[in-house]
């Protein structure tokens, strides 16, 4: 079957599958695993050339809505009468699901079992760690700088929070994407801050800008030197190398806790 992919993220759930070799283009952001970058680039994920698209000829095409604005994408592919699936993932269960949704769609639904009861052992063993530490630290993830947006509490990133042994500062808000100010993160004071500016290679990222804002030399983060510049690709792509992002992100908060955790993938 030949698989074009919209976006990093179905490519990465595509290779976590084991069927790179079914790839025939990706959009240009597209960066994982390293196999990717020989093949064709078919636009940015919010525009994808869909006539680069029909050139390679694919007999499936993996869309998505994680990111808002591709809906143009699919407006598109409906247009052209191109086959398609429609992946939303907002939370890890339903990365799960997607890798199961994608086995079934190009006929392996057993490789899909086996490779989602390997996802979801990685996810258990961290919950059966987690919840054994009582002392949880609180976590500021900026996804982007100004204005500022946040994950919210029905996002993937509070799941990781929770899994690491803390607690997203924004978990109450019953939204997967927040824009906030700089007050607001002041007043709720975070014990750690982790800038993972989406789209933004981290050695891009710079962490001097926060000493800046107004108040913040006195949050605790900062006066404990708790920032930490993460890869957006750990944490802002909705797929399984999320668990890797996690276990990090857990041997940074609570080392003694996940000393013996390794991702099981890339």
């Amino acid at each position: 079957m030949r698989i074009a992919s919209l976006c990093p993220s179905n490519t990465e759930l595509i290779a976590y599958l084991g069927l790179t070799h079914m790839l025939v283009g990706v959009d240009d952001y597209s960066d994982w695993p390293e196999a990717v970058n020989a093949l064709p680039r078919l636009g940015p994920d919010l525009s994808i050339d869909m006539d680069k698209l029909e050139n390679v000829k694919p007999d499936l095409v993996l869309a998505s809505l994680s990111v808002p604005g591709m809906e143009k994408n699919i407006d598109s592919l409906k247009e052209r009468n191109i086959p398609f699936i429609t992946l939303n993932p907002q939370s890890l269960e339903d990365i799960a699901e997607d890798l199961y949704t994608v086995a079934k769609a190009v006929n392996i639904p057993e490789v899909g079992e086996e490779i989602v009861h390997t996802y979801l052992s990685e996810i258990e063993a961290m919950k059966n760690i987690s919840k054994d530490i009582a002392n949880r630290p609180t976590i500021y993830w900026e996804w982007w700088p100004k204005p500022v947006f946040t994950p919210g509490g029905t996002n993937w990133l509070t799941e990781i929070s929770e899994l690491a042994g803390g607690t997203n500062i924004f978990h109450k808000e019953e939204k997967a994407n927040i824009q906030t100010d700089w007050d607001d993160i002041l007043n709720r004071n975070p014990d750690y801050i982790c800038l993972a500016w989406v789209g933004v290679r981290r050695k891009k990222v710079n962490p001097n800008i926060l000493y800046k804002r107004p108040g913040w030399m006195n949050m605790d983060a900062i006066k404990r030197n708790n920032v930490h510049v993460l890869e957006e690709e750990l944490y802002c792509r909705p797929s399984p190398r999320l668990m890797e992002g996690a276990i990090k992100l857990a041997k940074i908060l609570h080392p003694e806790y996940y000393a013996q955790l390794s991702f099981q993938k890339g």
